[in-house]
């Protein structure tokens, strides 16, 4: 079971977590002021480490995530001769939790954040490939059918003439987010949801969704592969 996280969007936490809570975009502001230049390498990286964990890794235990953790990292989209423009593949050492289905709701825009999704889960409101699931954790396979209760969609509500016809309503602060990853194919319509497949990078980008370039990633993976902490 994931650890209770007490007040994760507290401003002195200085994290960035998945949802659309105005204090993430202060927490973006204050990244860009820190100036970082007289810390030692090892404080970078775990800098990093604590950064990106406190971004990507939906609030599990360190142990939870060292049995996910991977240091073969895919290059099978990395051409020879163009590693100088191609992004870090580092970058992808969190793309393994692109496929929990929590992450899949919160980045097709159904739920304002990742604690809500892990809600309207636990409550039966979704559905993975026609069956009705509950387990938020739980990572789908490629080509798999997410479908969520549109009564359960956040910028859905019930108009106010009583029609059963659901009306868009915008929330605030949803706009930094309203991007969708290439490897979901959203269905608006039908509130659902296709998982193609894992991030891939790409030559001077990468697909995972992070507030953090790729540089910042791999000094996140070096910390743990420096501190001897990848498991096999």
């Amino acid at each position: 079971m994931p650890r209770k996280s007490v007040r994760p969007l507290k401003l002195s936490r200085q994290l960035i977590c998945l949802s659309w809570n105005p204090r993430n975009l202060y927490q973006l502001a204050l990244k860009r002021l820190f100036n970082q230049k007289q810390k030692t390498l090892f404080q970078h990286m775990w800098k990093a480490k604590r950064d990106t964990r406190g971004y990507h890794d939906a609030n599990i235990t360190e142990r939870q995530w060292l049995r996910m953790f991977n240091d073969q990292l895919p290059t099978l989209n990395m051409k020879l001769g163009s590693h100088s423009s191609h992004a870090n593949t580092a970058s992808l050492m969190y793309a393994c939790m692109e496929r929990r289905l929590d992450f899949i709701l919160f980045r097709s825009h159904f739920v304002s954040s990742i604690w809500m999704a892990r809600q309207i889960i636990v409550h039966k409101k979704v559905k993975l490939n026609g069956k009705t699931f509950i387990y938020p954790s739980h990572r789908v396979k490629d080509g798999d059918v997410i479908a969520v209760d549109p009564e359960s969609v956040v910028t859905l509500k019930k108009p106010a003439d009583g029609s059963k016809e659901l009306d868009f309503v915008s929330q605030p602060y949803q706009q930094p987010w309203m991007f969708l990853p290439e490897y979901l194919e959203v269905n608006y319509n039908t509130c659902s949801t296709v998982f193609l497949r894992e991030p891939l990078t790409h030559p001077g980008m990468t697909e995972l969704p992070s507030p953090y370039p790729p540089d910042f990633h791999a000094l996140a993976y070096r910390f743990y592969m420096r501190r001897g902490r990848a498991t096999k």
